[in-house]
């Protein structure tokens, strides 16, 4: 069932959109070649932490860690360790944050270094095909629309979608109805109405969109080894569009001192 939130539950998933935001901006000096993704994640548990909040993917139907860690040619799921990022890696960053019950949840792709221009192309395109899908979010349309959107955005610039992972509803648990896919026929999927809130997230590829699950039955590669990328906001429905969730707090602290 899709769940309508109230202002009171919209204003507290909003807190922790805003802690991942913040968690976001505050990772990002550290994202350079030299240091690992471990290193990362203890800095990220930390930070969301010390704002009140919880880690929203630890222990997750048993993920082991509060980043998801994704370089190169991992898609998602991508699990911390002592890999060392390298000049030249892209990572994808998930990130969730709980606070006192409702979720937040933004993934966002870096460039360690000086990147490729296919790295520089994937990023670009991905993060643009984010902004495309949620341009059609208002009540009335469907979530058809989102992912035709994406989709057409996608194919526009010879970029392969994938198809088993898709974005969703978000709430008192970080993945709620209804299923967000990155492809899809306008006019068809659930109606969006105001104060629903999902997470939109495109994870395309620089070649095939085909997927494989590594061997610790987390990580998702692309299974010719290209390049992947992926970017997501959480988001409510309002009376005439979106709000993000995961950005910076209307008119509110912002952690930035």
């Amino acid at each position: 069932m899709i769940s309508i939130k109230s202002e009171r539950e919209i204003e507290l998933l909003a807190i922790a959109g805003n802690v991942v935001y913040q968690t976001h901006q505050y990772l990002k000096p550290f994202v350079k070649a030299g240091i690992t993704t471990l290193e990362l994640d203890k800095l990220a548990e930390d930070f969301i932490r010390s704002k009140g909040c919880t880690p929203s993917f630890l222990g997750y139907e048993g993920f082991p860690n509060t980043l998801c860690t994704s370089i190169n040619s991992e898609v998602v799921h991508g699990i911390p360790d002592n890999r060392k990022l390298k000049n030249g890696d892209i990572i994808s960053i998930d990130i969730g944050a709980c606070y006192k019950g409702y979720h937040g949840d933004s993934a966002w792709t870096y460039a360690v270094g000086e990147i490729s221009e296919d790295a520089k192309y994937i990023m670009e395109h991905t993060e643009k095909s984010l902004f495309v899908g949620l341009n059609e979010i208002k009540p009335g349309k469907r979530i058809g629309d989102i992912g035709a959107a994406i989709e057409e955005y996608a194919k526009k610039y010879k970029l392969g979608v994938v198809r088993e992972l898709v974005g969703h509803g978000v709430g008192t648990t970080v993945h709620e109805e209804p299923d967000v896919p990155n492809y899809g026929t306008r006019g068809t999927g659930p109606i969006l109405k105001e104060g629903m809130v999902i997470a939109v997230e495109p994870m395309l590829t620089l070649g095939s969109p085909e997927i494989v699950i590594l061997d610790n039955d987390w990580t998702i590669e692309t299974e010719d080894y290209s390049l992947s990328a992926h970017f997501e906001h959480t988001i409510a429905v309002t009376k005439d569009g979106y709000r993000i969730l995961t950005g910076p707090l209307e008119g509110g602290d912002n952690g930035k001192e």
